[in-house]
């Protein structure tokens, strides 16, 4: 079990702990409210075992908390969601992963996203998506379906073209500049990064090096409807949906964007990343 995962559950059952002391109740009278073994109880507040929906319900109600309810299932959603390693999700290839996003773009109206290190999904041109493919598929030791993985992650940007949807991108200068294709496959793809700017649907930010900003560039993220964040390290995926690491994650989003620029600057800047390139 990760270590992650583990520490959420004895956080689970440390705030489960404290609704049953406010109660006044010991884990005996709780247990007789609940119909429950006194070693539930116990198995449950030291994080010996998760938590169902249902037991966080009765619970809630047991303790004369059940306005807390809602934020117990939340705790529990984080906790069942929080962690997705790429080793599982890849071990059938990389299809599958992009096609889930594909339905999770659909079923979202406004995104807000930040890159550090490489140019968005939603923005990639079909060779550059197919070398990070590559790349990743050579790090994880996955199976290539690659070119049903880069045509799934097309599809996916079809949604910057439909009406009712937002999104909102920041992305760090260096990523301009990480060269990890052949650079007429990058020019071509910082070419199509500024023929977006403009598009109705979307607001492209470039946050510049040597920029005064209000923290460090972080890692990438993105926000879905302000419900939920996806985050992805090296080794995971982290979905988190809990009210406050949503508005944190957000409240980041918000003073990275007063260190962005927008329009002609950032055209500016796509542009200088291009004549690095040296394609003469």
């Amino acid at each position: 079990m990760s270590t992650d995962f583990q520490a959420g559950r004895v956080a689970l059952g440390a705030r489960l702990r404290e609704l049953r002391t406010e109660a006044g109740l010991n884990g005996k009278e709780i247990a007789e409210r609940l119909g429950w073994q006194r070693s539930k109880v116990s198995r449950l507040e030291t994080g010996k075992q998760t938590a169902t929906a249902d037991d966080l319900e009765a619970w809630a109600a047991a303790a004369g908390a059940e306005v807390e309810a809602a934020d117990l299932r939340s705790r529990l959603r984080g906790l069942e969601s929080q962690q997705r390693s790429w080793r599982r999700q890849l071990s059938t290839g990389h299809r599958g992963v992009q096609e889930k996003y594909v339905a999770e773009y659909r079923a979202t109206s406004t995104v807000r996203g930040y890159e550090a290190t490489v140019i968005p999904g939603l923005f990639q041109t079909p060779d550059y998506a197919r070398h990070l493919l590559v790349h990743n598929a050579d790090l994880m030791d996955s199976p290539r379906d690659t070119e049903a993985a880069v045509s799934a992650r097309m599809k996916r940007q079809e949604v910057l073209y439909e009406t009712g949807r937002s999104f909102s991108v920041l992305i760090w200068e260096g990523a301009l500049h990480a060269v990890i294709c052949p650079k007429e496959v990058m020019a071509a793809q910082l070419d199509r990064l500024a023929g977006l700017i403009g598009l109705s649907t979307v607001s492209i930010g470039i946050l510049p090096l040597g920029a005064s900003l209000p923290l460090t560039p972080k890692h990438g993220f993105w926000i879905f409807d302000d419900r939920r964040v996806v985050v992805e390290i090296i080794s995971t995926e982290l979905r988190l949906e809990s009210s406050h690491d949503v508005s944190l994650y957000r409240k980041v989003w918000d003073r990275l964007d007063k260190g962005a620029v927008y329009g002609p600057h950032a055209h500016r800047l796509i542009g200088r990343a291009r004549a690095a390139l040296d394609l003469a």
